[in-house]
């Protein structure tokens, strides 16, 4: 009887045979900065000819990176990911750069300030930034900010808000593979 409810000591939280097991190095740093790279790039593949429908998947992808995993990111590593950003985004060299420092700054001020956080305040937080991110874009690329344009970025700020579960639910999954086991020791 006791032998049916005791767990089979090959059981384990990491699969079979996960002692002797450590992740990647190069898989652990790695994974975040492609995936926000080519978060990137994605906008870049998906152009539209009248207005911008495909939100900032880059900023997205980074903030929800540095949402989940709070001290993955250094607090420069705004700088080199916005300046890749800049380079694709067709905004002027420098906006990203300036744009995501900021971001990271403001987040890890936030962070001291409520350090323990759920989804719904990630959320907030995440779509306040996507809001504020892609008005202060368009003011670096030197436009008026009119009514019709604001009404033009209406679908691109509620895409971008909608779709941070789905991209928290891939970074999650991206963080994941990042940690699993991999290598064995010895």
């Amino acid at each position: 009887m006791i032998d049916r409810l005791a767990p089979p000591t090959q059981r384990r939280a990491y699969g079979r045979g996960g002692i002797n097991r450590v992740e990647s190095p190069w898989r652990a740093l790695s994974v975040p900065y492609v995936s926000i790279m080519l978060g990137s790039l994605l906008p870049f593949l998906l152009m539209a000819d009248v207005m911008p429908l495909v939100p900032p998947l880059g900023y997205l992808m980074f903030l929800v990176w540095r949402m989940m995993r709070p001290g993955l990111l250094p607090l420069w590593a705004g700088a080199p990911l916005g300046a890749f950003d800049d380079l694709f985004s067709g905004q002027p060299f420098g906006s990203a750069i300036l744009l995501w420092s900021a971001t990271m700054i403001v987040l890890e001020i936030i962070e001291t300030r409520f350090p323990w956080w759920g989804f719904w305040q990630d959320w907030f937080t995440a779509g306040l930034g996507i809001v504020l991110y892609i008005i202060a874009a368009m003011l670096a690329t030197g436009a008026n900010l009119t009514s019709h344009l604001l009404i033009a970025a209406i679908p691109q700020i509620v895409l971008a808000v909608l779709l941070y579960p789905l991209f928290a639910r891939f970074v999650a999954w991206l963080d994941r593979f990042r940690l699993s086991r991999t290598r064995r020791i010895g």
